[in-house]
């Protein structure tokens, strides 16, 4: 049907012709349609549906590029074991081995909509607009050979290897393309890759909670500092030092995490204990209150981050400092 719930037919003219949408969009664009289609009803097509499949396409290809980024020179002499792996790696790698029982679980019953729908959450929601944003200073800031820095590296390498064979039978020629890019010519075709099995140990995470409340915490410090922006007192994340209140279970859960870098700020306070009434809070997250304070110190030039260690003519942090020599 068309976009209208109009049956198509040649008298109303609003046949669209696969083979167009091909011609304008290349045939994943169509492919990712028909897997984005709930064929137990009424399926429609227009270029605004299909605009918001492109849409998808383009954020799922940013996950891919973000992927091959940075595990550019990647080897297995970086790998870190997964008992010595971060809290934060250790539970995105029980996301990854949750959701590889259900994309076998979906392929063995033909339900591509459902595969379609897990990984895209998976690569939007977990990947882009939490894991990756909070690492992304440990990737692009830290040694090439620390240990943060290679956990981070070793949980992308899994993820793009999951991710891409996965998607493979739905974006066959994207992901022959993903795949050629990293590999070039030591490997053959994605298409002759079987699905990665996930260790069990990665099932194994007790932790779930535990970040699922850091998430929480995560979203109502954000939405203070998304605040200040909008007023225009601030430009960036990293130029506050905000003072978090939680209560006894969300104080526990950040404790020992470092919540500065899971917030990207350039510091943070956490405390015990209920709010100043002039606070910001989300009603839907109960016992987190935030205040936003102003970060002390010097902007970095190298991470950007303003700390009261830096100091001219370097105007570069102790870890920044340390990598540059």
């Amino acid at each position: 049907m068309d976009g209208n719930g109009r049956k198509m037919s040649k008298s109303l003219g609003n046949v669209i012709s696969p083979q167009k949408i091909i011609d304008k969009y290349g045939a994943d664009i169509l492919r990712l349609w028909v897997v984005g289609s709930d064929y137990t009803d009424d399926v429609r097509i227009s270029e605004e549906i299909l605009k918001g499949e492109i849409d998808t396409y383009r954020k799922i290809r940013n996950t891919l590029r973000f992927l091959l980024g940075n595990l550019n020179d990647f080897s297995k002499k970086e790998i870190v074991p997964y008992e010595d792996l971060p809290g934060l790696e250790k539970y995105i790698l029980n996301k990854l081995f949750k959701l590889d029982s259900i994309v076998r679980k979906s392929y063995n019953e033909y339900d591509f909509h459902n595969v379609y729908k897990q990984v895209r959450n998976f690569c939007i929601n977990d990947l882009s607009a939490f894991y990756f944003d909070v690492r992304k200073d440990i990737l692009y800031c830290d040694s090439v050979d620390s240990k943060r820095r290679r956990s981070a590296r070793v949980t992308l390498d899994n993820i793009f290897r999951f991710i891409s064979t996965w998607l493979a039978p739905i974006l066959c020629f994207t992901m022959e393309e993903v795949w050629s890019s990293r590999y070039s010519e030591k490997v053959e075709s994605i298409h002759l890759e079987d699905f990665s099995k996930a260790p069990e140990a990665w099932g194994s995470n007790l932790e779930t909670e535990k970040w699922e409340r850091i998430k929480d915490v995560r979203k109502v410090v954000t939405g203070a500092i998304e605040l200040e922006r909008k007023a225009k007192k601030i430009g960036s994340s990293l130029e506050v030092s905000p003072i978090v209140y939680l209560d006894k279970e969300n104080y526990l859960a950040c404790s020992d995490v470092d919540m500065e870098d899971i917030c990207i700020t350039s510091g943070i306070t956490i405390i015990n204990g209920d709010p100043p009434s002039d606070s910001f809070y989300l009603e839907e997250i109960n016992g987190v209150g935030v205040l936003i304070k102003l970060a002390e110190g010097e902007k970095c030039e190298r991470c950007w981050k303003i700390l009261k260690e830096v100091v001219r003519p370097k105007s570069i942090c102790y870890r920044c400092a340390e990598v540059v020599s």
